[in-house]
């Protein structure tokens, strides 16, 4: 008899339900319409230069003068960083132009594809 009392489909159950905690843990941009761009101008309230994924809150101005805050998320900072990106890239009350991936459940959300900062471009495309 074997000192583990663990044999086959307990085991591999068990093996596997250490590695989906962290898996589940981190989501996808499938929440992100990739199909769709929508163009945003607006202020930086925040810029959080984070891993998994960095995060910025655009405060933006519609047409009825109401403001909106987007939620608006990128890559990793690695990523970004590799792209052009610094943590001191966007600061509060930066004008921003950028486009995203709007969320598929039509909330205030996006995907950062590209930014313009106070007319200069940030990242890949600059």
């Amino acid at each position: 008899m074997s000192w583990f009392p663990w044999r086959g489909p307990a085991l591999t159950l068990a093996v596997f339900a250490a590695f989906a905690a962290p898996a589940l843990a981190h989501h996808s941009f499938s929440l992100f319409d990739e199909k769709k761009s929508v163009t945003l101008e607006g202020a930086v309230k925040t810029f959080e230069w984070t891993n998994p994924h960095i995060y910025i809150q655009l405060v933006v101005r519609q047409a009825d003068g109401k403001e909106v805050e987007w939620s608006v998320e990128g890559a990793s900072a690695a990523i970004l960083a590799r792209q052009g990106w610094s943590r001191q890239a966007l600061k509060p009350g930066d004008k921003v132009v950028m486009i995203v991936h709007p969320s598929k459940q039509g909330t205030a959300d996006g995907a950062l594809v590209s930014a313009t900062v106070n007319g200069q471009p940030v990242g890949a495309h600059s």
